[in-house]
């Protein structure tokens, strides 16, 4: 029979208690680790302003092509591409030698005309003497007076010859019909030029003030016009708008819509609405494009931060805190970009407790306590 060893009992009786004493020692750290607390906040009824962006094209308040009304070479070009003109600024010459030499032909045939009528008026002013001494027939004095009366109307055709002659040289000096900036020249001195061109001569943009075309849904317009009780009414009181341009910035100058369309685009169902934004500095260029921001009041809805939810699978989530519990709750929600805050459209109603910080960290049942509880 085999004895024991007494002092390997001893041994493995002191190592026992030893394990057992670190055992319960980290077990009481472990329960005295104070618990994380989370902020929070109940769910309420509350108002939000949201801003509706609509692409836009940007134009001048006048974009006027401009084409040579007279056909000929262009002898000078007196602008460069991007320059403010003035109206009636000189911006091409078509050569004039043949137009002023047409004038002067014109201006001659008048002159002529006129000795034709100073003859005719003299031998009618005759004839009528001698019908009247009963020299001549009735016939001859009609004759006289058929002369006087071509002759009158030849002269009035060769006055309106003069005019569109001098017409027409005026035309040889293209000017600005408006203040503006000068668009692209693809023309220059030398090339032959007429009305029939197929491109103009240039584009002179009045960039002073910017037309911001966008369509609007017909079930904004007619929200709009709702709120505000008419069309017309929308005009006067509706809020300033603001203009979002294409490197991301916010315009500094605010605009104001000036028109919509009563004609619904058939294909679309959209009005086309005009807004319009000072352009003091020439920041805006006709052709350029854009998003107008509407402001959008929203009442009675759920909002809640970003922060208080998380993402999984492309849906979106929240804690909602029941007996001090986590519970994750998916929700539907619309993003509010100004202030990083989502309207819930399903999933929370009033008067639940969700987490709005740390969500990261918990987990589905787990139990919480919370914090500075915000209504």
């Amino acid at each position: 029979m085999k004895k024991c060893n007494s002092t390997g009992v001893t041994f493995l009786s002191g190592f026992g208690a030893f394990m057992l004493l670190l055992l319960s020692s980290c077990s009481s750290e472990t329960t005295q680790q104070p618990q994380t607390e989370y902020e929070s906040m109940t769910v309420a009824l509350s108002d939000v302003e949201t801003v509706e962006k609509f692409p836009a094209t940007i134009r001048g308040r006048q974009d006027v092509d401009v084409y040579p009304q007279v056909s000929g070479k262009l002898t000078s070009v007196n602008i460069s591409e991007g320059q403010r003109v003035r109206k009636g600024q000189t911006l091409f010459v078509i050569d004039q030698i043949p137009y002023k030499a047409a004038l002067q032909t014109a201006e001659a045939n008048l002159s002529s005309s006129k000795a034709e009528v100073a003859s005719a008026l003299l031998n009618y002013d005759g004839k009528k003497e001698l019908f009247n001494e009963k020299v001549i027939s009735a016939f001859e004095l009609k004759k006289a007076e058929n002369a006087l009366m071509i002759a009158k109307a030849a002269q009035a055709q060769a006055a309106a010859q003069v005019t569109d002659a001098r017409n027409n040289l005026s035309y040889t000096v293209v000017t600005s019909p408006c203040d503006g900036v000068v668009g692209t020249i693809p023309f220059r001195a030398g090339y032959l030029v007429g009305p029939n061109l197929s491109s103009p001569l240039t584009t002179i943009s009045d960039n002073s003030e910017m037309y911001v075309y966008f369509s609007m849904p017909e079930n904004r317009l007619i929200e709009l016009i709702r709120t505000y009780g008419s069309a017309e009414k929308v005009l006067e009181t509706m809020p300033s708008v603001n203009l979002f341009i294409n490197d991301g910035s916010v315009y500094e100058i605010e605009g104001h819509i000036e028109s919509i369309s009563g004609v619904l685009d058939k294909v679309t169902g959209a009005t086309s609405v005009r807004a319009v934004f000072k352009n003091p500095s020439g920041l805006l260029h006709s052709g350029g494009a854009g998003n107008v921001g509407l402001v959008k009041k929203i009442s009675g809805i759920i909002q809640i931060p970003q922060s208080a939810t998380y993402e999984l699978q492309d849906k979106v989530y929240a804690y909602r805190v029941t007996d001090g519990k986590a519970h994750a709750v998916q929700i539907k929600v619309n993003p509010v970009k100004e202030n990083n805050s989502y309207i819930v459209l399903s999933g929370l109603n009033v008067g639940d407790v969700i987490v709005t910080e740390g969500v990261g960290n918990l987990q589905d049942n787990m139990e919480i306590k919370l914090k500075n509880n915000k209504r």
